[in-house]
């Protein structure tokens, strides 16, 4: 049987796009720079709190995503691996919390597409390990949450 995370599955998948004002030399830059990333990424009203950082293929970052709802602080840990990264092209990745057993854990594959006008269509596609995970993630705002991301992504490379 094959690993379900390793078959893509239109059932299992969540694909955001954004199209972007900048070069995609520029827009890949922004994902290989821990600071960077730890300035826009994440959604709207939480902050990252990087513990660890070494962006390059075998390599991991883990965070906490931080916020405070109904006056209490909240952290999600988080941790991606990063499993491939082809410069300007793509990057690929594995997504979850710190736990090594996540079974919530789910494949990330961003893609840099460069327009004639130097524009780039940034795609970030997610594969869940079932069609009923997907529909939790969708539940809980997966979506606006991951264009907020995409969002904060645009307003740090027009600084």
């Amino acid at each position: 049987m094959p690993n379900p995370i390793e078959t893509w599955s239109l059932e299992r998948e969540l694909v955001l796009v954004k199209l972007l004002n900048h070069p995609r030399h520029k827009v890949f830059a922004a994902w290989m720079d821990p600071e960077a990333l730890g300035e826009w990424y994440g959604p709207d009203g939480l902050e990252i709190e990087t513990h660890e950082a070494d962006i390059r293929e075998g390599g991991v970052w883990r965070f906490d995503m931080v916020g405070t709802f109904e006056g209490r602080e909240q952290r999600f840990p988080s941790f991606m691996r990063f499993l491939e990264i082809v410069p300007n092209e793509r990057i690929v990745m594995d997504y979850g919390t710190p736990d090594p057993e996540d079974p919530d854990r789910f494949r990330v594959t961003v893609t840099f597409d460069e327009q004639s006008d130097g524009k780039t269509v940034l795609t970030m596609r997610q594969l869940h390990p079932s069609r009923e995970r997907r529909q939790v993630v969708m539940g809980f705002g997966a979506v606006e949450y991951g264009l907020q991301t995409l969002d904060g992504l645009a307003a740090w490379l027009a600084r």
